[in-house]
């Protein structure tokens, strides 16, 4: 089967899905009433700077302060961030990381801007390449044909003189010698503004606002591999065939307007993908099946064999159930877009051969995936450890927010448990003050065991205070709240 972009545009949001032999493989969504912003330049402010962490935190104009290392400033090699920024100053940032969670935005000075084959860096001393490309002659002929531009620029009296220098981006991999001369045309163009918008907006202000992501796909995604791109929108398409016109004419033909009555993204099973991928357990054709357990630090992915037994022996049974596990996590990370550390608990397998061909496959599965990706190998005590770049939030925090009756915990405190904790409230109570009876207000669940398999219980509670206890349920209660009322 063919692979293929699809497009799913609306007033709040837009969708961007990317299919592989039928298969959700990475899956991109935009908001309107919360763009992402990285890429976004700003005037900012530094509010605070902590030379402990050789850091500071910059004010551009977003709920939280921005976090910026001395490491993203301009000529910072061995220097203290004391000696760079001092509170007050207006310095001009990119942001390299949206806000997630409780942290900030991370933010750069080093600044750049995109065209569909090229990055300009205004801070670059030198031309850099994608390393993405792997041929050592299409490297070398790229980079020969880009000094050669940058020197006849040079020589040239009347060409705008920029500064700085380009990182040859891999979708510029066959490209030829007009089409990054247009792409070099384009970003002098943009800078110029951008120079021009950085010295006289305010502080705090946005100077430049990436691509919607519909346009950001055309110019990020290597699209030669790709043979449709699906758009279910006409002013949405009507805007893709306008970029492409002026970036990328020749993925112009691959854009075709869908006009069916059944949405696209069921149509092609991404709806059902995305709601598999917010699930905590992943079922595995053999039977097996994989628990994902996200946190702020890391996230744990458990590998079992469940009710697949296999059809020669245990080893057997845990190397195919790694196998079909290595290839099913590598597309889940993309799908529900999960950064940061990643730690993979396989089945123990004895085979060393048998270890090689899993570690094997899952590098094969991540080597797929657009965002930067580590393997670090395993852990003492048997455990895969992977490092994927997180630049935006994941798929779960996009499109959820923590229970407001666990509080993100995942879990809450049983009927039972709660039983016991208005036992001993109710004990308190006794003993600080006289009352002729007590009310407990509960949720249905505990009420009910209150009168059930506790009221046993309840009948020894008030023959030892001599006092009766009474119950109401409160249907706005939680499992976990109540209240004990003195009468």
């Amino acid at each position: 089967m063919s692979d293929e972009i699809l497009v799913n545009a609306t007033p709040m949001e837009t969708r961007v899905a990317i299919i592989n032999n039928g298969m959700l493989q990475e899956v991109f969504i935009e908001r309107t009433q919360s763009r992402g912003i990285v890429g976004n330049i700003y005037n900012g402010k530094v509010v605070r700077v902590l030379p402990g962490m050789q850091a500071a935190f910059v004010d551009i104009g977003l709920e939280r302060a921005c976090f910026l290392h001395v490491k993203d400033l301009q000529n910072a090699e061995d220097k203290d961030i004391r000696e760079l920024l001092r509170e007050g100053q207006k310095i001009t940032v990119q942001v390299n990381k949206d806000p997630i969670s409780t942290k900030g935005a991370r933010v750069s000075a080093l600044l750049s801007v995109s065209s569909r084959y090229l990055v300009y860096m205004p801070d670059l001393d030198k031309l850099g390449i994608s390393q993405r490309i792997d041929d050592d002659e299409e490297r070398t002929r790229l980079k020969s044909i880009l000094a050669e531009m940058l020197e006849a620029e040079d020589k040239d009296d009347s060409a705008q003189k920029l500064g700085g220098n380009y990182i040859i981006r891999t979708a510029a991999e066959g490209a030829g010698r007009d089409e990054l001369v247009k792409d070099m045309a384009f970003l002098k163009r943009l800078w110029a503004v951008l120079e021009s918008d950085i010295k006289t907006k305010k502080m705090p202000s946005c100077v430049y606002q990436d691509l919607a992501i519909s346009e950001r796909v055309l110019r990020d995604l290597m699209l030669a591999d790709f043979e449709k791109i699906r758009v279910d929108s006409r002013e949405t398409i009507q805007r893709m065939q306008d970029f492409c016109d002026e970036f990328v004419p020749d993925v112009k033909p691959l854009l075709e307007w869908y006009p069916g009555g059944r949405p696209i993204l069921e149509l092609y099973g991404v709806e059902d993908e995305l709601q598999r991928a917010l699930s905590r357990k992943v079922d595995l054709k053999s039977g097996g099946h994989l628990i994902f357990d996200q946190t702020e630090a890391m996230t744990t992915i458990d590998v079992n064999t469940g009710g697949y037994v296999g059809h020669r022996n245990l080893e057997e049974t845990i190397f195919k159930t790694n196998l079909e596990a290595a290839t099913s996590l590598a597309r889940q990370l993309r799908v529900r877009n999960l950064g940061g550390i990643i730690i993979i608990d396989f089945i123990d397998m004895l085979d060393a051969e048998h270890r090689r061909q899993v570690l094997r496959t899952l590098e094969k599965g991540l080597a797929k995936d657009h965002t930067r990706t580590a393997l670090t190998g395993v852990t003492e005590l048997g455990l895969v450890q992977v490092v994927r770049k997180r630049t935006r939030e994941s798929l779960e925090q996009m499109l959820c927010e923590p229970c407001q009756t666990c509080n993100g915990r995942g879990t809450i405190k049983s009927a039972e448990t709660v039983c016991y904790e208005i036992f001993r409230a109710i004990l308190r109570e006794a003993r600080a003050y006289e009352h002729d009876a007590y009310l407990v207000l509960a949720s249905q669940t505990v009420v009910d065991r209150l009168l059930d398999e506790e009221s046993a219980n309840v009948a020894d509670l008030e023959d030892f205070m001599g006092k009766p206890v009474q119950f109401q349920v409160e249907s706005a209660y939680t499992q976990e709240q109540f209240d004990v009322i003195l009468l």
